[in-house]
């Protein structure tokens, strides 16, 4: 029987969203702050009280940029599936230090199979790291997980739901003070040890969904302009000119028959005109012509805010055949390890006791990632084994090969190689 401290697991204490008491008990407080005695707030220069009833500020392009809402901007889910996905590949393996300083694998100890098989009996390590790290990259207060503890020992890692068991982050001297909001807007603390928390990287504390808005607002913005445009039929590609006056009538049904021939599905094809019609073809503006290079743009501002290489999101324009290894280093070290160290300092902290730091850790196992092509490995294997840096062994463990027998031997075989020959010429 697995006992739970600091939160209740139970489904039917999960909290959901506010209730319709609430939400009136909100509203209220709400029209008290905006019109009271001593409030002064109006539309144009709203309360921020007003943000807490519809969840986000509007962007300048007029769309209000919520974390969900930034998900379905294609650069933005890019992005964050791109971090997310690669945290959640990677293996990460508990170590424990030895006396000389090298360092083994310790699969008995607890946070071993918490990290590398299964947080809990229904989520993969990997699908909790993945998720965490969107949590992180979308809201605020970044991604929490519950760590259930018995006889001070973890046994399981429960992901805390942002929009469904929001945490909330407090300070006190110095040292962070987490709080569960349960439904309506009660906050019951958690333990600090019992929190797993991925900070989001956002300056402003609001999430980097926030500190985009303008940028994915703009990017939404122009990706449903395009929509509403192709589907009408894409841009006016001419005018239909009559020859003669015709009444008002009769220029709605010719529009309209023009419209039902020649717009949406039917775009395309061909045209059939009265013989007192004539049609005129339009070129593009500069505008137009600039469309496509505004989301582009859009694209690398997307990629600026998240750190990620443009080709990660598949703007291609400066990758090649020959940087393309190059571009995915540029990846892992620039965008990655920021992650990797969030995730193995917070691991060192909370899955670890003090007295266990000294010998046990958690570490990402990156090479696997970062794996060149054959030849490459190949050479940096020769390399290294000829350096005796390695043993055949070893780098035979490392592509998944079997050993064999005098492999564990530290030697340079370039050198034993010609030094058998000399023998064998004397």
């Amino acid at each position: 029987m697995i006992r739970h401290t600091g939160i209740i697991r139970s489904p039917s204490t999960v909290p959901g969203p506010f209730s319709v008491c609430s939400a009136l008990k909100t509203s209220f407080k709400l029209i008290n702050r905006l019109f009271g005695a001593e409030t002064k707030a109006s539309i144009a220069a709203p309360d921020p009280a007003l943000f807490e009833l519809f969840g986000a500020p509007p962007s300048a392009a007029g769309i209000r940029v919520t974390p969900k809402v930034a998900m379905e901007c294609a650069p933005v889910a890019c992005a964050v599936n791109a971090i997310s996905q690669a945290i959640g590949q990677l293996p990460v393996f508990v170590y424990e230090r030895r006396a000389d300083g090298s360092k083994e694998r310790a699969p008995d100890h607890p946070a071993y199979r918490l990290l590398h098989d299964e947080a809990n009996d229904w989520t993969p390590a990997s699908k909790l790291r993945q998720e965490l790290t969107r949590d992180a990259l979308l809201y605020p207060n970044g991604g929490f997980a519950f760590i259930n503890r018995v006889d001070g020992k973890p046994v399981e890692l429960l992901r805390l739901d942002p929009e469904v068991t929001p945490v909330t982050v407090g300070w006190s001297s110095g040292e962070p003070i987490y709080y569960s909001v349960q439904e309506g807007g009660q906050k019951r603390p958690i333990a600090r040890e019992n929190i797993l928390h991925i900070p989001s990287p956002s300056l402003s504390g609001k999430g980097l969904a926030h500190d985009a808005r303008e940028a994915i607002g703009l990017s939404l913005l122009m990706e449903r302009h395009a929509a509403r445009l192709f589907a009408n039929g894409a841009r006016p590609s001419g005018v239909l000119s009559l020859k003669s006056t015709a009444s008002a009538d009769v220029i709605t049904k010719i529009k309209a028959a023009w419209q039902a021939a020649n717009s949406g599905v039917n775009s395309g094809g061909t045209a059939l005109l009265p013989a007192d019609v004539s049609w005129q073809s339009l070129t593009l503006n500069s505008t137009d012509a600039q469309f496509h290079e505004m989301r582009l743009f859009e694209v690398q501002e997307v990629s600026r805010i998240f750190r990620v290489p443009p080709h990660i999101l598949y703007e291609m324009g400066r990758a090649t055949w020959s940087n393309s290894s190059q571009l995915g280093q540029e990846f892992l070290d620039f965008t990655l390890m920021h992650w990797i160290t969030a995730w193995e300092g917070e691991l060192r902290l909370k899955l670890f006791s003090r007295e266990e730091r000294s010998t046990y850790f958690a570490e990402f196992f990156t090479d696997a990632y970062a794996r060149a092509d054959l030849s490459v490995r190949m050479e940096a294997y020769s390399k290294a084994i000829a350096a005796r840096i390695l043993n055949p062994n070893e780098a035979r463990a490392a592509e998944n090969r079997p050993p064999y027998e005098g492999g564990d031997q530290f030697i340079n075989p370039a050198i034993q190689a010609a030094t058998a020959t000399a023998m064998v010429t004397e």
